[in-house]
């Protein structure tokens, strides 16, 4: 069984973390790791619920050290938590609130000033089970996949070659996305603590926030963001410290919103493609081209339908959700996913296609299509978010744009969209919109 170290090896005094005002060295982080992990016991999975990013890193790598397995919820609505907690009893939440999350058990995750002499660094079993995520449930009930050490550290490693490629260097990294999901997870803890970069404990939501927090941050700056992020950060037009670079998932970003965001920043924008199944494996530059480079190693084989990801940190081939067309060893293009499909009387596209349409309409802030009645006769509909427009003015621009069967009626006209932290629409919540707006009139 091979083995691999808690932490890669960096330059002595090497500055591993930004928080609460505190430069925090490598060694520094390390020992607040260990004292955590002697303080956990033995064999109870741990449910990392602090809202910190710097506390969530110790809870996360002090439980690695220990043995224990995280359980990492997409979301915390009571009902998911039960759930959780039903199937693990035992567990112990790890929180940075003074008050126990929902009743359970706590052990309250602090980041006390320690000595900075060097600490002896763990070696971790690469095959060791270190956390169990959770998918988002945008598309049904959220669903559980674990992940090894060895998995983690060669993801998060491949990832920083390639991100370190475009800014020239490891980066201060930021994210306005939860560190729960595995794109948050890999891309602003794991990113920074195993490729060399600087992690940022804030979380910032706001604009002006998201702006401050950019600026206690060293250069070069790297911030990890969702397109509904983004767009708001934009329609802001605040001003920003410079950036090496922005990283967007979640959802498919649209050219015209990655131009405006490249244009207005002064940097380049890349999209991160992956899972929760496979991690992320493939990236481009919206602005150049529809097409995705896949991680160094990794390979798709298309069987049927369906495209499969093997090599590389995969230790078992992977079903993807999503259709792909191959370009070549390297290359693809993102059709759209598989419980994205529609077919109506016959004619087929994508509930993300026909967003991205009714999206990047002028006047239109936020949008979604549904199709409550999903036999190949039901009718599409939509809930927008466009103050001052009219249902005749929306098909009227949609029109040039869209087959008449996807045209959406009705159109349901709200003040805001129900999507979660990531920026996603749960299916449940959209389950609910169908019920409220569209049955009860029916």
């Amino acid at each position: 069984m091979s083995s691999l170290p808690l932490l890669p090896p960096a330059p002595v005094g090497h500055v591993l973390a930004l928080h609460a005002g505190r430069a925090i060295s490598q060694d520094e982080f390390l020992s607040q790791v260990l004292a955590l992990a002697a303080a956990l016991p033995a064999g109870r999975p741990l449910l990392n619920l602090c809202n910190d990013r710097y506390h969530f890193a110790l809870g996360l790598f002090a439980a690695i050290a220990h043995g224990n397995l995280s359980l990492l919820p997409n979301s915390t609505a009571p009902e998911n938590i039960a759930a959780l907690h039903a199937a693990h009893p035992d567990l112990l939440c790890l929180s940075d609130q003074q008050e126990p999350p929902f009743g359970l058990p706590t052990l309250r995750i602090t980041a006390p000033e320690m000595a900075t002499a060097t600490p002896s660094m763990p070696q971790i079993p690469a095959e060791q089970v270190v956390a169990c995520v959770f998918t988002s449930g945008s598309t049904g009930q959220p669903q559980p996949h674990i992940k090894t050490f060895g998995r983690l550290f060669a993801c998060a490693q491949a990832e920083a070659r390639r991100i370190w490629a475009t800014t020239g260097g490891p980066c201060a990294v930021l994210g306005t996305v939860p560190f729960q999901h595995m794109y948050g997870l890999e891309s602003t803890v794991l990113l920074p603590i195993f490729g060399g970069g600087i992690l940022c404990g804030e979380r910032p939501f706001f604009p002006a926030d998201v702006a401050s927090a950019l600026a206690d941050l060293p250069a070069p700056r790297f911030l990890v963001t969702t397109p509904f992020h983004l767009r708001n950060l934009l329609d802001a037009e605040i001003a920003l410290p410079p950036l090496a670079a922005l990283l967007s998932a979640t959802a498919p970003l649209a050219t015209e919103l990655a131009t405006r965001a490249e244009a207005q920043l002064g940097a380049p924008l890349l999209e991160i493609y992956g899972s929760t199944e496979t991690g992320q494996i493939a990236t481009r530059r919206t602005t150049a081209g529809p097409d995705w480079a896949l991680f160094e190693g990794l390979r798709l084989e298309q069987e049927g339908d369906y495209t499969w990801a093997d090599g590389a940190f995969l230790e078992l081939r992977q079903q993807l959700g999503d259709v792909l067309e191959l370009l070549d060893e390297g290359h693809f293009r993102l059709i759209g996913r598989h419980a994205d499909m529609i077919n109506i009387a016959g004619k087929r596209s994508s509930l993300a296609y026909l967003n991205h349409i009714l999206c990047k309409l002028p006047g239109v802030r936020d949008a979604a299509f549904c199709l409550p009645d999903e036999s190949e006769a039901g009718r599409l509909a939509a809930f927008v978010v466009a103050p001052g427009l009219t249902t005749a003015e929306l098909i009227k621009a949609l029109r040039p744009h869209l087959d008449p069967l996807f045209l959406p009626r009705p159109i349901v006209f709200l003040e805001h969209l129900p999507r979660n932290a990531t920026g996603k629409i749960p299916a449940a919540e959209m389950q609910a919109l169908i019920e409220q707006h569209l049955k009860a009139r029916a």
